[in-house]
């Protein structure tokens, strides 16, 4: 049985790597391509697609996460594996919440990558190992691990945001951002925005 694949990736060049190496697996076939993450979620509802292998950054527009969200939400789509640059806490439990069933990094040697695919095709769950590390760690430490919302928080903090953007950003109340703040300080051990984001991003919590 061949397995259809989506490429994902605003970068022709990664586009056309990926390409390279799946086209020498002989049960894969690379039957469409997108430049951005909302062309994704279109040719993925046009049906004839059995796996999505979609980046997570596409500059403006919609994010990776958001298109594996909606890709997975409609009955009977396609698998979504994540191949990125990013392990940060952050985009890992975004993809995951999202649906994606695999998330691996785009240093995986081909035949890493070529499983991950047959695993994800088959329904199953295809994460790196250092991605699985990751999660794990959190399932061990919950008390101490930043929830998904937290880790947003943080990551606009680091952007440079103040209270009130990111409470725009994210339609929360500012009191509900402070609030959310105070909790990062606590699980990092931090007393100010500054030190918390250097921690975050030491420990890849958020991306630099």
């Amino acid at each position: 049985m061949t397995v259809r694949l989506l490429l994902a990736d605003d970068h022709p060049v990664v586009r056309a790597g990926l390409r390279a190496v799946l086209d020498t697996e002989p049960d894969f076939a690379v039957v469409a391509e997108a430049a951005t993450a909302e062309r994704a979620v279109e040719l993925a509802a046009a049906g004839g697609v059995d796996v999505v292998l979609m980046d997570l950054q596409f500059g403006p527009g919609m994010h990776g996460s958001e298109a594996t969200a909606a890709i997975t939400a409609a009955p009977g789509g396609p698998k979504v594996l994540v191949l990125t640059t990013y392990d940060t806490d952050a985009d890992i439990l975004a993809a995951v919440e999202a649906g994606a069933c695999g998330y691996l990094l785009k240093d995986a040697p081909p035949e890493e990558l070529a499983a991950a695919v047959r695993t994800a095709a088959a329904g199953q769950s295809a994460l790196a190992p250092a991605v699985a590390h990751r999660l794990m760690d959190r399932m061990r430490t919950p008390a101490e691990a930043l929830t998904k919302r937290e880790l947003e928080v943080l990551q606009l903090v680091g952007e440079g945001l103040s209270n009130a953007q990111i409470s725009k950003a994210l339609f929360l109340s500012q009191a509900t951002v402070k609030s959310h703040l105070v909790h990062v300080f606590a699980k990092l051990g931090v007393d100010s925005r500054t030190a918390a984001v250097a921690a975050a991003t030491a420990r890849r919590l958020i991306r630099r």
